[in-house]
């Protein structure tokens, strides 16, 4: 269960949160285990398997990537994008691997990251199990781990009392669309206020501020990045960055783009192409909530940043407090979204390997809808109404990669997903709250209908797109 804004959006690298950023964080959790049972000085050989969907599409997810840099103690936020490459090389030529970076064992990639496209874990579609053995080839420990979507790990078989225990000890817990409407109808409070009380159960006021603009700034780097990024994706197909080119078609049109009323939606998917670019690269993104669907929010937020709020709000001085009104604003966007977010991690899933795609970027865009609702003055029931729209229309998504890479049709569906966020909120917020489908029933109408969806429409690349565009 996800307790924090910062369980949500979280900063680590492309191009798959469960099958990059997940992989990883089990990989140094292993390492860490085996230190802290005090194993590592025995340890002389681990092994990696890989179960269901991370075996179908973990080479083109790059989970073989992440187990090695795992293993080595990197984490996903801090690891050096620019040295990626030369650390893999490295274990490569030299077969070699230090745990934790500092016990060096021999790692033939072929023999100690093993993956099995066909077969599964009982427990979750994105299984993964690690074995250390000592010099005798004797067992050491093993652990299996479960990446359960947006960058979550759990270990298989624990229990989540801790988890539940944590959670109650907010002002305001909420585990339904309902209940978050009515506990802010009681406490007259915003959802983003809400969101806020119960966040200072672990953080300060500063810290708060301070790590959601940090999310923001990320986001905004990964922008940066992707518009000024040439080149191709890496991966057979050759696929061409297109955000570079079509944001400097729209900068040389300026002048025809003040008589087209629809140029604003051209500049939506470009910040989406922008980041999702640059997570199929494996660049440093924003988990949002999952990696899959990286491009969604960051895309809003730039829509709001840019047009939504006023000039005087993005360049405004800072008021009594020290806060600017456009910094704010992104605050309470983050917050109304990841309450949101909350709510299908809760009672359905984000993993495209469990319930399709409509649990990434249709998550994705039933976040970024309430945030944008949010920023733009809507009531709770109109943040709960367009965040019902959102995922509305994104229900039956599936999850087909084509060559398991998440390029196509990934990028593209990021940049619809937004341009759908932000219809949603326009048309709830031109309602009063009042709908027919409450959002706790589209939820539950999302996870039943993942439920029912084939096993090959989910993160496999045996269906849809994935089987039916041709590998070069």
């Amino acid at each position: 269960m996800a307790i924090s804004v910062f369980d949500l959006f979280k900063i680590g690298i492309g191009p798959s949160s469960s099958h990059t950023v997940g992989p990883m964080r089990a990989a140094r959790l292993f390492a860490q285990t085996l230190e802290r049972e005090h194993w590592l000085d025995a340890t002389q050989g681990v092994t990696c398997e890989l179960y269901g969907s991370l075996g179908a599409t973990g080479k083109g997810h790059g989970s073989d990537v992440a187990v090695m840099l795992g293993l080595m103690g990197h984490a996903p936020d801090t690891v050096d994008v620019a040295a990626v490459s030369g650390l893999i090389q490295t274990v490569r030529a030299q077969q070699t691997l230090a745990l934790l970076g500092v016990k060096p064992i021999v790692f033939k990639e072929k023999e100690h990251v093993l993956m099995y496209r066909r077969e599964a874990l009982a427990e979750h579609p994105n299984g993964m199990k690690f074995s250390a053995v000592d010099a005798q080839g004797q067992l050491l420990r093993q652990a299996k781990y479960l990446s359960v979507g947006g960058g979550f790990v759990v270990t298989a078989g624990s229990s989540n009392e801790a988890v539940l225990s944590e959670y109650q000890k907010v002002p305001y817990p909420f585990t339904s669309g309902a209940e978050l409407l009515a506990t802010c109808q009681q406490q007259r409070l915003s959802i983003g206020e809400l969101m806020w009380a119960n966040e200072r159960t672990w953080r300060s006021d500063d810290e708060i501020r301070a790590g959601l603009l940090n999310i923001w700034r990320v986001m905004r780097e990964c922008v940066q990045r992707g518009l000024s990024a040439q080149g191709l994706l890496p991966g057979p197909f050759k696929v061409q960055r297109r955000a570079p080119v079509l944001a400097a078609q729209l900068r040389e049109r300026a002048e025809q783009a003040l008589a087209d009323p629809l140029s604003v939606l051209d500049w939506v998917n470009v910040y989406a192409f922008a980041v999702n670019e640059e997570n199929a690269a494996g660049g440093r993104v924003v988990t949002a909530p999952t990696n899959g669907a990286a491009g969604v929010i960051p895309a809003v937020l730039h829509y709001c940043d840019r047009f939504v709020l006023s000039q005087h709000a993005r360049t405004a001085q800072t008021d009594a407090t020290g806060h600017n009104s456009a910094d704010d604003a992104v605050i309470n966007f983050l917050m109304s979204a990841a309450a949101i977010g909350m709510l299908y991690k809760l009672n359905a899933s984000i993993s495209g390997a469990e319930v399709g795609c409509q649990g990434e970027v249709g998550v994705a865009c039933s976040m970024a809808a309430a945030g944008l609702t949010a920023v733009m003055g809507g009531s709770p029931e109109q943040i709960e109404n367009a965040a019902e729209i959102g995922m509305e229309h994104n229900l039956g998504l599936t999850c087909d990669p084509i060559g398991g890479l998440v390029q196509v049709p990934c990028i593209e569906r990021n940049a619809m997903g937004a341009v759908k966020a932000v219809n949603a909120a326009r048309m709830a917020l031109a309602g009063n709250g009042q709908h027919v489908v409450s959002l706790d029933k589209v939820i539950k109408t999302m996870r039943e209908t993942g439920a029912d969806m084939k096993t090959k429409y989910k993160e496999t690349s045996r269906g849809g797109l994935a089987v039916n565009i041709v590998e070069c």
